[in-house]
């Protein structure tokens, strides 16, 4: 059975050894072949006190938050700020309940049936563009590439309009070389600093930062010059209110980058990343992609791909699911403990990270069956069922789970029929293809591909 690229896990030493020699902030190096095993446990040897939590039980735990002492981590919020500010994202507590409830009301417009349109035009569009790229044969990044589609379907769903192509580019850039250089997955932090040190970030992160939100502030001040004209998430958050110190306000034109920064990044980067990894596989596995193309003849044929279709790709759908488990978007999700308490009988200690890898999870080996092997048959009805409730965590779990799930599940349904009916992706150099996780599960350099047009 194919087993796609994966990073070798090593004995905890080893690990430590090898992401110091490679230098390049690469968070899969330093899991050790211990973590794939093990319910609850220290992870390697650092000042401050880190447990990587892999029961599912005890995930849903740490995620739901009863007694609401398990925050986003301290590093986590100190990488994001200069990014996305305070937003619902990062923030916690009270300001979190206000922002969630002042945002809430945007969430309508995240309706699928109203955003298929903005999807089906933006693919479109890259359809095109593929077409011209086809004819000239020239190799193209597939990185480069869906982060630019998946970008222009939520800029047209957030903001009612098409992303320029050198936008696009400048945002990919940017977020490549913030996930590159941000303190958060500086190997000396996480070993030598305390809980709760301050979180330097260097020049290039905050100039990287800055650029992306000179971009969104852009967007945001051709909805607020034209007033009430437009129907959409930013109008929505624009026009959200809620009560802080008594006052009934709105957000300001800072907070509104935040927020909408949450909404573009998150609904672009992430869906982007897996969709770079689909379309390597299919380009290694053709007889997986010839499956799919059967099965969107069958449903569509030559003809238009609405949204009903697409709830019927069936097996299309588990290609993205178990694209989903063994490439999670989001590596981790890092917690810290606010108090000193007790977790799966292990005493936690306040400052402690509490380390939930969806990365690692969802390659358990006492949770999955040949867990790093390529087996869309996992998402058959017959065997889903019997996955165990929190084990399968790319979206997360709790108050905090995504939105935008059946966002992202219809758009890539749509992406690979389209793409795939019209187009042949042929890998160069798939040898050297390698995941990395800083922020997001990314290859460790671009993956390049010849397109060329079918039939």
């Amino acid at each position: 059975m194919y087993a796609p690229p994966r990073t070798r896990s090593l004995p905890s030493l080893l690990a430590l050894a090898r992401c110091v020699w490679r230098g390049d902030g690469d968070l899969l190096g330093l899991l050790p072949a211990a973590a794939y095993r093990t319910a609850i446990g220290p992870l390697g040897y650092s000042r401050r006190s880190t447990v990587i939590v892999n029961d599912p039980d005890l995930v849903l735990h740490v995620l739901k938050d009863p007694e609401q002492i398990f925050p986003k981590s301290d590093l986590m919020v100190g990488a994001l700020e200069p990014l996305v500010g305070d937003s619902i994202f990062v923030s916690a507590g009270a300001r979190w309940r206000r922002q969630r409830e002042m945002i809430d009301p945007a969430f309508s417009h995240i309706r699928l049936n109203r955003a298929f349109t903005a999807m089906q035009a933006a693919v479109d569009a890259y359809e095109a563009h593929l077409d011209g790229v086809a004819g000239e044969g020239r190799p193209v990044s597939l990185d480069l590439a869906m982060s630019h589609l998946t970008a222009d379907i939520i800029t047209r769903t957030v903001f009612s309009t098409p992303l320029q192509s050198q936008v696009a580019h400048d945002v990919f850039s940017d977020f490549a070389a913030f996930e590159r250089h941000v303190a958060h997955v500086k190997l000396s932090r996480l070993i030598f600093d305390p809980a709760f040190a301050p979180v330097a970030q260097p020049p290039e992160v905050l100039a990287a930062c800055a650029r992306i939100r000179r971009h969104l502030g852009e967007m945001i001040d051709t909805h607020l010059a034209a007033g009430a004209s437009y129907d959409d998430i930013a109008s929505a958050v624009i026009g959200a209110r809620g009560i802080q110190d008594g006052t009934d306000t709105g957000f300001t034109r800072e907070e509104l980058i935040d927020q909408l920064g949450v909404f573009f990044l998150a609904g672009h980067e992430t869906t982007a990343s897996v969709l770079t990894w689909v379309f390597f596989i299919l380009s290694i596995r053709p007889d997986i992609a010839a499956r799919v193309r059967a099965e969107v003849e069958a449903v569509a044929g030559a003809g238009p791909i609405d949204i009903d279709a697409t709830k019927r790709l069936a097996y299309t759908r588990q290609v993205f699911r178990e694209t989903l488990r063994l490439y999670p978007p989001i590596t981790f999700l890092p917690r810290v403990a606010m108090a000193d308490t007790r977790l799966g009988g292990r005493r936690i200690r306040r400052g402690a990270l509490i380390m939930i890898a969806p990365w690692v999870i969802h390659r358990h080996q006492r949770l999955w069956d040949n867990p790093d092997a390529f087996d869309p048959e996992r998402f058959s009805p017959e065997r889903e069922a019997k996955i165990r409730h929190g084990s399968y965590l790319p979206f997360g779990l709790g108050p905090r789970i995504c939105v935008g799930a059946a966002f992202a599940q219809t758009e890539s349904a749509l992406i690979l029929a389209r793409l795939l009916r019209r187009f042949d992706f042929e890998p160069l150099a798939p040898e050297k293809v390698r995941p990395a996780a800083r922020l997001t599960t990314r290859p460790a350099d671009q993956v390049m591909v010849r397109v060329t047009r079918r039939g």
